[in-house]
């Protein structure tokens, strides 16, 4: 029973194992890794290793609050610590396990400027910044000073110059700046030059070590100064970059107040163009509805004589063309607001809707006992939107009609030429003032009595311009006071 019991712990046991043994198998160490690759594929590994410890290093300290500065010079700053913490080792390591007189104490000596970079480093990866510049720039100078001090010339005197060109680039108070350099020199020109009196000379008992930490040190200057210049390069672009993206939004935003102003200033005249449409609609639409209301409120209460009724009939059909020209403008111009300027052009016979046109306003025509004459009989095509040219050529008739005495005249011409074609109506009116043609070219609000005191809105000559605009078409007006006026405009051809 016992055994029962136990045999299945032995089991869990032996998975638990199992388990461990296949999670072992499943993702081999980074060195069982390179013993089952070959030689290429190992130097790539250990090179991607590197690379990646590297940007550990680099990246030791940095937090999302740095700007982009901080950041490129912790960078800098931890890469020197870390080399010259590797660097400095060497003589002091070399040394402990070679075969050479060299006292344990007097390691512990040279090997203080590569505790220094480490004790750097772990000031930066606890976010100890200001502490690690300060004991970089003090620490440094002081420690090599000690080794000299104590009697020893390892060569490494140009690391004083090290330290005073590093702190001009990454020393931010002149006060500091000035310190550091004034305590490397000092401390180069006392030890490295003045003094000569050593009792350990690395020059004459390993050349191979003193030329090194020389080399090194010239390599450390140099190096320094190419990070110093790259970061600084490579942070003037970005800057650029920056500039150039806030220079282009701040164009778009230019761009884009010019367009909102513009179209504030279009809103502004089309409320006041609206507010003017339903004055016009309040009090011109309504009068001849009343007219017509009194007038068969009349017939039926009263026993009107039929000369009578016949004498009116010349006014409620004056008002009737004019209340039908005005629905049919105001129906347009919201038509053309709604849409938002949509044009849909098509081939148009133009002498075809011209004679439907002058159809249309042959009874305002006969009223005024005027003479229409359509010049336009040759087939001719133009490439425009049909209810806009209808538009155009029915105000511009209509105008003339207005403005023409009684028993005037009206010609309509049309021409064609290479890409357009051009329509004309010409008439024996009143003619109108180069201030007017100048309110029409500018499509201003503006409105006059004809000469049979005909009402108008205004809207219909807005409209004309506007349209013709649209289609691609330009209008043209000359006129002469009392002898008449021309107004034509042209249409693209098919």
């Amino acid at each position: 029973m016992k055994s029962l019991q136990e045999s299945p712990v032995q089991v869990i046991e032996l998975s638990a194992e199992s388990g461990k043994e296949f999670q072992k198998s499943k993702s081999p160490s980074f060195i069982e890794k390179i013993k089952l690759v070959g030689i290429p594929d190992r130097l790539e590994l250990l090179s991607h290793k590197s690379i990646g410890f590297l940007e550990d290093i680099k990246s030791i300290g940095i937090n999302r609050t740095m700007d982009d500065l901080e950041r490129r010079k912790l960078s800098i700053f931890n890469q020197l610590n870390f080399f010259q913490l590797v660097t400095g080792l060497v003589v002091p390591i070399s040394f402990f396990f070679g075969k050479h007189d060299f006292p344990v104490f007097a390691f512990f000596i040279a090997s203080l400027p590569s505790c220094v970079s480490l004790l750097v480093l772990s000031l930066n990866f606890y976010y100890k910044y200001q502490a690690g510049m300060i004991a970089y720039f003090l620490l440094y100078p002081v420690v090599t000073s000690i080794v000299y001090m104590r009697g020893m010339n390892l060569g490494v005197d140009l690391f004083f110059i090290l330290y005073g060109v590093l702190s001009v680039f990454f020393l931010q108070e002149i006060s500091h700046m000035l310190f550091s350099v004034a305590l490397s020199m000092v401390s180069y020109f006392i030890l490295a030059i003045i003094n000569k009196t050593y009792t350990y000379q690395l020059q004459t008992s390993n050349l191979f070590f003193y030329l090194f930490n020389q080399f090194t040190a010239i390599v450390f200057i140099f190096y320094g100064l190419y990070l110093i210049k790259k970061e600084n390069t490579l942070y003037q672009v970005s800057i650029l970059s920056a500039n150039k993206t806030l220079q282009e939004k701040n164009n778009e935003i230019e761009i884009q107040k010019a367009e909102i102003e513009e179209k504030a200033k279009e809103l502004v005249e089309l409320n006041s163009l609206k507010n003017k449409l339903f004055s016009v609609i309040a009090h011109d639409l309504k009068l001849p509805m009343y007219a017509l209301r009194n007038l068969f409120s009349q017939m039926q209460q009263q026993d009107i004589p039929l000369k009578e009724i016949k004498s009116m009939i010349p006014d409620v059909v004056n008002d009737l063309n004019y209340t039908t020209g005005l629905m049919e403008n105001l129906l347009q111009w919201a038509k053309s607001q709604m849409q938002s300027g949509s044009v849909n052009p098509q081939p148009i016979n133009t002498s075809t809707m011209i004679q439907d046109v002058i159809n249309t306003l042959h009874l305002q025509a006969t009223s005024k006992n005027i003479n229409v004459k359509n010049r336009a009989k040759k087939m001719m095509v133009a490439f425009a939107d049909p209810d806009m040219v209808q538009l155009i050529l029915r105000n511009l008739i209509s105008n003339a009609i207005k403005f023409t005495p009684q028993n005037g005249q009206i010609t309509i011409c049309a021409d064609e030429q290479d890409s357009f074609i051009s329509i004309a109506v010409e008439d024996t009116g009143i003619g109108i003032t180069e201030d007017q043609i100048a309110k029409i070219n500018d499509k201003l609000y503006y409105t006059t009595k004809g000469t049979s005191s005909e009402a108008g809105t205004g809207l219909g000559l807005m409209l004309c311009k506007e349209f013709i605009d649209k289609s691609g078409g330009q209008l043209h007006i000359s006129s002469v006071p009392r002898k008449g006026s021309i107004f034509s405009f042209t249409l693209p051809k098919e």
